[in-house]
């Protein structure tokens, strides 16, 4: 039915180590075992100067963290793997641009209560964790993320539920951090449980890297407690077509089956998904997953994080490069997060040529232009017969 294939991640680096089956397949091993200091990075890659560096400066402004499932995609010799470029550090992460921020979406701005973010009308982002399975280095809450910033995250739950009980606009709740789905299966059911007898919530929301970072999470049981909450919605992050293991495939099946609605969302990164050949491949490959692409973001203005950034015209070209080439389901919408907190903006290449009164000009993806008339007129249809 499909040419498109799904490899394994195991055993890779750990294949010498004699690790039993049901160790690697356990979410609390692949935590235990996170790689996450330089010795330990040594000892399965081959470091450039720029990551040696930037791992010793690591845990002044987000921690080093990989899952050995994750870790086990990196190519051990090439410091431009895309899934290494996205994990391990760099000592580009100290230089800082004017234009960079520690809160680019301008969340600690909209805080009505500590941790709760309400930037729209009738939906809220809840930070009910500041811990990840794995750190990315572009990561736009590394303010506060992984612990070990100036900054820590006060979330106050009572209050966060309290507020959205009196706040009746509010119709959908996005759980984020962090990674909720690091939570325990009861202490994530007991936070749904709240939200869902809120009268006026019409679902909920949840941020998540850990089908794609620690799908080994991704159990029989944690779907079934899933499914009391539907509608339900899980928007997962994956950037490279080589992050969509066997592993990953099976455990957002699991989901899926459990009637769980997914999309993802991308960030454009410099080498490792700005091509179309690359985009085109993941947004296959999701779509063979049964999730759907959602957005594609250009990177935020993270402190220390130009190196992975791209321009917004090769966002642009690539979006072209989908349209009309692939299926509708398989394109993203392109999104700039706008800086200081103007929330999100589509970005779409040009395809109207010219627009006015009466008619207006299109253009395809093949560059043919086209006419659609805005004229009122019609012609007068004759009477049916009696």
């Amino acid at each position: 039915m499909s040419n498109i294939s799904f490899t394994s991640s195991a055993p890779g680096y750990w294949a010498n180590e004699d690790i039993p089956h049901e160790d690697w397949n356990s979410a609390k091993w692949q935590l235990k075992n996170c790689v996450s200091s330089l010795a330990d990075i040594e000892k399965h890659l081959r470091l450039c100067e720029e990551e040696r560096a930037g791992i010793l400066l690591t845990g002044t402004k987000l921690a080093t963290a990989v899952t050995p499932h994750y870790f086990n995609l990196i190519d051990p010799t090439d410091p431009d793997c895309p899934i290494r470029r996205q994990v391990i550090p760099r000592i580009e992460e100290t230089h800082t641009d004017p234009s960079e921020m520690a809160d680019p979406c301008g969340e600690d701005s909209h805080m009505p209560v500590p941790g709760l973010v309400h930037r729209y009308p009738d939906r809220v982002l809840f930070l009910v964790t500041d811990r990840c399975a794995s750190y990315c280095r572009y990561c736009t809450r590394s303010r506060v993320v992984s612990g070990v910033s100036d900054q820590k995250l006060e979330t106050q739950w009572d209050m966060a539920i309290d507020y959205l009980k009196r706040t009746p606009q509010v119709r959908d709740v996005l759980l984020s951090g962090g990674d909720p789905l690091l939570f325990s299966d009861a202490k994530l059911e007991k936070l749904l449980s709240k939200l869902h007898a809120i009268p006026h919530l019409q679902f909920i929301r949840i941020g998540s890297r850990i089908p794609i970072f620690l799908p080994q999470r991704i159990t029989p049981e944690l779907c079934a407690m899933l499914r009391k909450f539907h509608p339900l919605f899980i928007s997962i992050h994956t950037n490279h077509p080589k992050e969509l293991t066997t592993e990953v495939h099976e455990a957002l099946g699991r989901l899926a089956d459990a009637g769980v609605m997914m999309g993802n969302q991308s960030v454009l990164l410099d080498k490792v998904n700005d091509s179309v050949e690359v985009q085109k491949e993941l947004v296959h490959k999701l779509l063979m997953c049964r999730v759907r692409p959602y957005y594609l973001y250009q990177g935020d203005l993270i402190k220390g994080t130009a190196h992975l950034r791209t321009s917004i015209s090769k966002g642009i070209e690539i979006i072209e490069g989908l349209r009309g080439h692939t299926s509708g389901y398989a394109i993203p919408q392109y999104v700039i997060d706008a800086p200081g907190g103007g929330g999100k903006i589509p970005i779409n290449p040009e395809y109207i040529v010219e627009s006015n009164d009466e008619r207006t000009v299109l253009r395809n993806y093949e560059g043919k232009e086209f006419v659609y008339s805005e004229s009122k007129s019609a012609p007068k249809l004759a009477p049916l017969p009696l």
